[in-house]
């Protein structure tokens, strides 16, 4: 089509040619032209109650969907705010694309109010960074952004939009929906991959990355049960496969099984399938040696920059999850009892005695069993439930206990950002309305993005949420008894009534302490979440001394002090 039109309208007009239905922000003056636009348009705008939000929303909408996250945000400010969404799309590799209001063309370079050169700010944290000058240029440039958000590494693409240039009046044409491209295994590749698994004693696979979908997930599943290979999940990537497969030995990532990190180091091919085998994924670099592993290396991704980066693999492959999980499933199996075909049986055991019961609850006549209130989660909802969190010590009773039902049922950053939890579970709910979402949420971490329950309960977004109370930003707490015992410093939180908090924002609100009172009140809030479409909260108070499940701070506190510390 070409009409004319102003560079707000062809904005939303490029919006709409790539099939975006959604989109998340904070109203700004610097694009009101878009606003505007957007108000006969069929796209959908989530209004947020902080940028950090929005692009955290963002960066969930991409994770589920594996489309671009689109969030708008105003400039200066409203774009400091979304850095933390932006950063943590990067490396989670999440296609995103953000567009920021800009000062019109005329005070730039002037440092004009909220003035900030945003090839700068976000040019380490982004795959591409741009500003539209022209608006003859936007449809050129959109289709650009979606370009290179979705093909290869997927990951977020910043467009900044001068105040003129969205009210200037061109005449243009449209351009076609972008297409995603991915790189493919050579035949030659495939070959060599099958002769290094059939020689192999000790495979291991560890799945990880995006651009994966629900049938790639499920190939790369019929994949290991032909091979009888293990599979395990790199760090917040536990939801590729469901974790009651037979074939499902665990997740390599932060508090990582010990008996699953022995069994890698002892492996003699490790298969990697998507990670990017950073620290999170590789404990600090050491479960594989930089720059040559010990074990046989065959690491596939989709990015070919990160082949070689840290690892020298036997065999890189350059090619999207989809496109190698279609390959491999095809691949002739290379023996019908294969040497390791019992690792899978004996894998599988350690993980199921790693996620029983820790002995610290009893040891510490714990009122409230943070273990078993993940047990009444897993027997309370839907396979498919969402589990959302940000970062935090409370996390690990997500990871290693809950039994994640597959594809799109987890959403977690690997950036490790604090207050991803709330927005990306109100995101989700919004997406998928008819399924059930829960939020993990720490003390500490909850306040930083709690805002986002009032567009919950704006959009009828029913999640629940569970706040952790343990009255302290707990990871770095636990790292402070260990470097500095009894020393506490800048950790100490006091806290409101988060309970009461949930009810002022409109939705349901309880407060639990024991075991026994868990169960019932997780009743309660499912039951409210359905009928009234609102958020409901359930807060922890615990003992803060249970920081892990493997060793309360005091134990931690004495045996930095035994050793000199």
């Amino acid at each position: 089509m070409e009409t004319i039109r102003s560079g707000g309208q062809l904005i939303v007009d490029a919006l709409r040619i790539h099939g975006v239905e959604t989109a998340f922000g904070v109203p700004g003056e610097s694009y009101l032209a878009v606003l505007d636009a957007l108000h006969d348009s069929d796209i959908s705008f989530i209004i947020n109650r902080q940028e950090g939000g929005a692009a955290f929303m963002a960066d969930a909408y991409g994770k589920m969907t594996g489309k671009p996250g689109i969030c708008f945000v105003t400039r200066g400010p409203g774009a400091t705010n979304a850095s933390i969404g932006i950063h943590t799309a990067y490396q989670d590799s999440t296609p995103m694309i953000v567009f920021i209001g800009q000062v019109g063309n005329d005070f730039v370079e002037r440092e004009a109010f909220q003035e900030i050169d945003y090839r700068r700010m976000f040019g380490q944290m982004a795959k591409w960074v741009a500003q539209i000058d022209r608006a003859d240029r936007v449809p050129e440039m959109v289709a650009r952004a979606f370009q290179i958000a979705t093909s290869g590494r997927p990951g977020p693409v910043v467009l900044a939009l001068p105040e003129d240039m969205l009210i200037q009046e061109v005449r243009v044409s449209d351009t076609r929906r972008y297409q995603p491209v991915q790189a493919h295994a050579s035949p030659a590749q495939l070959s060599q991959f099958s002769s290094m698994l059939a020689a192999a004693q000790k495979p291991v696979v560890i799945l990880g990355g995006s651009g994966w979908n629900a049938a790639a997930c499920e190939q790369i599943l019929a994949f290991a049960r032909k091979q009888h290979l293990p599979l395990s999940c790199a760090f917040r990537f536990q939801d590729l496969i469901p974790n009651s497969d037979p074939q499902y030995i665990g997740d390599v990532g932060i508090g990582i099984n010990p008996k699953l990190a022995q069994r890698i180091r002892d492996s003699d091919l490790v298969i990697a399938i998507g990670p990017r085998l950073g620290e999170m994924t590789t404990s600090g670099y050491t479960l594989l040696e930089a720059p040559v592993p010990k074990q046989k290396l065959i690491h596939i991704h989709s990015d070919t920059l990160e082949l070689g980066r840290v690892y020298q693999a036997d065999l890189m492959i350059n090619s999207g999850m989809q496109e190698i999980a279609a390959a491999l499933v095809a691949l002739p199996a290379v023996s019908e009892n294969p040497v390791w075909a019992d690792s899978v049986t004996d894998a599988r055991a350690e993980l199921q005695a790693w996620q029983a019961e820790p002995a610290i609850f009893a040891k510490e006549n714990a009122p409230l069993n943070l273990w078993q209130m993940v047990q009444e989660l897993q027997k309370q909802l839907p396979a498919d439930t969402i589990i959302t969190n940000g970062a935090g010590n409370y996390a690990t009773w997500a990871h290693r206990y809950f039994c994640y039902g597959g594809f799109r049922t987890q959403l977690a950053p690997t950036s490790g950002a604090m207050g991803y939890s709330v927005p990306s579970g109100v995101a989700a709910k919004i997406i998928a309305p008819e399924r059930t979402v829960v939020t993990f949420a720490g003390d500490g971490e909850f306040l930083m993005n709690g805002q986002e329950l009032a567009t919950a309960a704006q959009y009828q977004a029913g999640l629940i949420v569970i706040v952790f109370n343990n009255g302290m930003y707990g990871t770095i707490r636990m790292h402070q008894e260990r470097e500095f015992p009894a020393r506490v410093s800048g950790t100490q939180l006091q806290n409101p009534d988060f309970a009461a908090l949930a009810r002022a924002f409109g939705g349901h609100g309880e407060t639990v302490a024991t075991t026994e009172a868990f169960g019932p009140a997780l009743a309660r809030a499912v039951e409210f979440t359905r009928e009234h479409k609102k958020p409901a909260l359930i807060e922890l108070q615990y003992d803060g001394n249970l920081i892990t499940p493997g060793a309360s701070l005091m134990t931690i506190r004495e045996q930095a002090i035994t050793s000199g510390k």
